[in-house]
């Protein structure tokens, strides 16, 4: 079966990429989970990289914040697709790990969901791995189904109660 490894470089992305994670679960996607500094220990994460591919690993999420090196350095050195998360930041709100990650060099993509953006990496990883396992595209449908039919019972019940009442139930 196809995995999703899940990088980050702190322990305290893991809230955002713990969502990541679930999702992946939720939609009956392996993964596993690492933290590893590129910075402070780069001997690990270029084991970790290059020894990807042959752990099955067919998509790696990788989260960063400030510098936010972690998620291009591993499209650097894995062949298949990585995603990255850019993590809010105390100091720029995100921008700065939002403008690290996206604007890699030409051959070098990244793809890059929002800020703190867990869900959708996982969703994404799992639409890549969908392209080749039908059974996961029907999962993917059904959960999509699944999100269309929570708006339309939302504005059912706004219809009914009207938006003050609405708005006092939150």
């Amino acid at each position: 079966m196809a995995k999703v490894g899940i990088v980050m470089g702190s322990d305290s992305d893991m809230p955002v990429m713990a969502q990541a994670a679930d999702i992946l679960e939720k939609l009956g996607v392996e993964c596993e989970m690492t933290i590893i500094s590129a910075h402070r220990e780069p001997d690990v994460f270029f084991e970790y990289a290059k020894s990807a591919e042959a752990r099955g690993y067919k998509v790696i999420i990788a989260g960063a914040g400030k510098a936010a090196h972690l998620p291009g350095m591993c499209a650097a050195i894995f062949p298949m697709p990585v995603i990255g998360i850019p993590m809010k930041t105390s100091d720029l709100g995100g921008v700065d790990s939002l403008y690290s990650i996206v604007q890699m060099p030409s051959g070098i993509p990244v793809a890059t969901v929002a800020i703190n953006g867990g869900t959708n990496a996982g969703i994404l990883a799992a639409k890549i791995l969908a392209t080749s396992d039908p059974e996961l595209l029907k999962r993917l449908k059904d959960y999509s189904e699944t999100l269309k039919n929570d708006v339309v019972k939302k504005a059912e019940k706004l219809d009914q109660i009207g938006y003050k009442e609405y708005l006092a139930q939150k």
